[in-house]
């Protein structure tokens, strides 16, 4: 069995008005081969090495109707075993792709395999995927019998989480997804442009692009500062938004001096990195400075590295779009939650059957992974990975509350407090962005709160204003009263009309 000639079709085609990836398949000996002949082995191993293959429907369009198609009678063909796999695998990446038709060319063993993608090169390879994995679950006697080369060496767990990680590598990120997303429910068209982020939403004169949140209004002087975390700083502050003490230096002893003068406990980060790269936190002495550089230095393109104070508190990201705050999340570092029996790496791995947690940003949320920053905060708890929490103690494997390293999001938008709304609006427009992401921190109130000097400055405004509305109102008691008083003395009754009008004999 071997793939005999591949297109990639971008736009509305012969197969669908969507695209699709083409694969003209030559089953060769597997023509008399359907999937029950092949064997219990065979159709069983496909399960269990795909298990979320009982979601498709296939013809019985509901659950379970692929399998059944896989295993009564007489079963089904190679060529359209191999569609479904392919599609399945994509989804484990986190494309979300649905369409497969598998026909044949009328020629004996010829057929054209057609399959929805999202990203081109993750399409093509989860075709090549699909079939390495069908040809190792073949019967001996019929992989010594087919035109494929088996690799005995071949691991299809291993080859699938890698096949995951090249895909989201190659994937949109949430942001241009999210954006992606909203483009296709207005029935906006849009076109990939390269291997990355950058994406063009219409045609013509009118069209749009955008590069992650980069946009065709972005000004290419505020992309650059928003990208330099100390200039960034120094604008913030010259402002007078509150921002940490920070300081930039380039090798491990200027980074123990620059500390010492600012005083513990700090924050080790590259200059240029993100997603919470490189970044060590609530660092309290010079060896845990000097290990923390050579691990920003590492994440970081640029030969410079950030200290700054370490700030506590609840996390917020606020998203700013043409000087409008458009949304608010209160961010949580990824963490599991003791039960008095478990131990740590059970309590991951329970986190991580959440059907909404994946790998990268295969999914809504990302996987908890025991890696030397779990490792390091388990080992300054005095934990291990076998320790057992206390019932309900909360135990934190992220220093930093970012969604792709397992954290999670609570909504906030509509509580935030306007002194916080004004704060985040400004310091976006002071960088030049019109889209732009504020990360705040409150370390005693809550997030729906301003300032205390804010609060009491408002406590002020309120007071004044009660003052005044409050003489004024004595001042029209005292005027009803008197024309009152006016209307009694001259012994006649009110006009018709109502009011303070003064009735005339």
């Amino acid at each position: 069995m071997k793939i005999t000639a591949t297109n990639v079709y971008v736009g509305p085609n012969i197969y669908a008005n969507f695209p699709v990836i083409r694969m003209a398949l030559d089953i060769g000996v597997l023509v008399d081969w359907p999937s029950v002949k092949c064997g219990k082995e065979f159709t069983d191993g496909l399960q269990q090495a795909l298990p979320s293959l009982q979601e498709h429907g296939c013809s019985y369009r509901e659950t379970g109707g692929f399998i059944r198609r896989l295993t009564e009678d007489e079963g089904t063909w190679m060529g359209h075993i191999m569609e479904h796999v392919a599609l399945e695998i994509q989804n484990i990446a986190g494309s979300g792709v649905t369409f497969g038709r598998t026909r044949t060319t009328g020629e004996t063993g010829m057929y054209n395999m057609v399959y929805a993608y999202k990203q081109r090169d993750a399409g093509i390879e989860a075709g090549h995927l699909a079939l390495r994995l069908l040809m190792q679950l073949l019967p001996e006697h019929l992989q010594q019998q087919v035109d494929y080369a088996i690799d005995p060496e071949f691991d299809f767990e291993t080859e699938l989480e890698q096949f995951v990680h090249r895909a989201q590598r190659r994937e949109f990120g949430p942001s241009t997804q999210s954006l992606v997303d909203a483009a296709e429910a207005r029935d906006i068209p849009w076109l990939r442009l390269n291997d990355y982020s950058l994406v063009q939403f219409g045609h013509g004169k009118y069209q749009k692009r955008i590069q992650a949140t980069v946009t065709s209004d972005t000004s290419t002087i505020a992309t650059s500062l928003a990208s330099d975390k100390e200039g960034t700083h120094s604008i913030l502050k010259d402002m007078g938004l509150p921002v940490p003490k920070q300081s930039m230096f380039t090798n491990e002893d200027e980074a123990v001096s620059a500390v010492n003068r600012m005083g513990y406990p700090v924050v080790i980060k590259p200059l240029d990195a993100n997603h919470g790269r490189g970044i060590s936190i609530n660092l309290t002495s010079d060896e845990q400075v000097r290990e923390a550089f050579h691990v920003a230095r590492e994440q970081g393109r640029s030969r410079y590295v950030l200290a700054e104070s370490f700030v506590t508190g609840y996390d917020h990201r606020m998203l700013v779009v043409n000087n409008e705050l458009i949304a608010v999340a209160k961010r949580v570092p990824g963490h599991v939650v003791g039960d008095g029996k478990k131990t740590i790496a059970e309590l991951i791995d329970i986190v991580n059957s959440d059907p909404r947690r994946g790998i990268g940003h295969e999914k809504v949320l990302t996987r908890l992974e025991l890696d030397a920053q779990a490792k390091r905060l388990m080992q300054d708890a005095g934990y291990t990975e076998k320790t057992r929490l206390k019932k309900d103690e909360v135990f934190f494997l992220r220093s930093t509350a970012n969604l792709s390293t397992g954290g999670t999001a609570i909504d906030l938008t509509d509580v935030v407090h306007p002194d916080n709304r004004e704060m985040a609006v400004r310091a976006v427009r002071a960088v030049g962005l019109d889209i732009g992401g504020v990360d705040y921190y409150r370390r005693h109130y809550p997030f729906l709160q301003g300032c205390r000097r804010c609060h009491r400055r408002s406590q002020r405004r309120s007071r004044i204003s009660h003052a005044r509305r409050s003489q004024r109102g004595r001042t029209a008691r005292r005027r009803r009263q008197g024309a009152r008083h006016a209307i009694s003395a001259g012994n006649s009754e009110p006009h018709p009309g109502g009011g303070n009008h003064r009735h005339q004999r």
